[in-house]
């Protein structure tokens, strides 16, 4: 039999796949061989997973691989119509990032109740002003997002004492539907998005979401950039509709330098870092290895992508 072909899409550093030695062809390509090298491939590994070369190179002539894989959360780069309507199984890292997201979120929150960026600029200015600062516990949260980040950061939230909703997108036991989100927002301190990218939530958070919220409440989004309206935030921050935000995803990565957002003040501003913790990438290489051996031995695959819905389905 011959061996499988594995083709990496590349990034620095690359995975260790060594385990796979002698077991499986890799073959290497970048954003402009990517769409040659799709028909010989058996796999996929999108190790640069904050590439659209996918989107791009999916669609043509000749066989495709049938299994890709992204060490990531969100597929959204992806999925193009092509590879959502062929029988290619795509998996997520789901499983890596959940705890690391839920941690910064929590960070976040209490940097932002603590007002620790204000101690910082006094520090800087070397200036002693007391204030008083916000109760975490019994204030309350809103998680947009009831997949295994959002549950994650409603766990961690909970342990803080804050008083935490989920919200999905069908109702189901300890989680909200869609359709109740606008009025937990009027009653919310504390509202993170952490859902997926789908035509559904593109821009879900608008002017008229932020014109919803207390004045009092600070926004996180830890999900994708494209669901919030970013100039819609910057009004509600700037004019004080909402009293701060901390964005660690946009539109458009890396964020330009002549962007709004780096200015406002009251927004935090953090480079898609939030899941990323030391020896990441190594849990994701051996989470990918993991896979391989069952796909390799046809057992079935985890974190299947439902490619309809955009991401992996819980299963109550």
């Amino acid at each position: 039999m011959p061996l499988p072909t594995l083709l990496v899409l590349e990034a620095d550093p690359p995975p260790r796949l060594g385990r796979l030695t002698g077991r499986v062809r890799v073959r290497y390509a970048d954003e402009s061989s990517l769409a040659a090298s799709l028909p010989s491939a058996d796999v996929l590994l999108v190790w640069d997973s904050a590439s659209d070369a996918v989107r791009a190179a999916w669609p043509g002539d000749g066989p495709r691989p049938s299994w890709v894989h992204t060490p990531s959360v969100g597929v959204d780069r992806l999925l193009c119509p092509e590879l959502v309507a062929s029988d290619t199984v795509v998996t997520n890292a789901r499983g890596v990032f959940e705890q690391p997201i839920a941690e910064y979120v929590a960070g976040l929150v209490l940097a932002m109740a603590k007002d620790l960026p204000g101690t910082l600029e006094l520090q800087r200015e070397r200036r002693w002003r007391h204030r008083e600062s916000l109760p975490v516990a019994g204030s309350r949260a809103v998680v947009v997002g009831a997949g295994p980040v959002g549950r994650a950061v409603a766990t961690t939230l909970r342990a803080l004492g804050v008083r935490t909703a989920v919200v999905g997108r069908t109702a189901r036991p300890r989680v909200h539907g869609a359709d109740e989100l606008d009025l937990l927002l009027t009653r919310a301190d504390w509202v993170v998005c952490a859902a997926p990218l789908t035509e559904s939530t593109r821009g879900m958070f608008d002017a008229r979401r932020f014109g919803l919220m207390q004045p009092s409440a600070r926004f996180i989004n830890v999900g994708r950039g494209q669901l919030v309206v970013e100039d819609a935030l910057v009004a509600a921050v700037a004019k004080r509709w909402i009293a701060g935000a901390a964005l660690d995803v946009f539109a458009r990565e890396p964020l330009g330098e002549d962007s709004a957002l780096w200015d406002v003040p009251g927004l935090i501003v953090s480079p898609h870092m939030s899941g990323d913790t030391v020896g990441r990438r190594d849990r994701l290489g051996a989470q990918f290895v993991d896979m391989f051996e069952l796909w390799a031995s046809g057992r079935p695959l985890p974190n299947v992508v439902d490619k309809e819905r955009g991401y992996v389905p819980v299963r109550d």
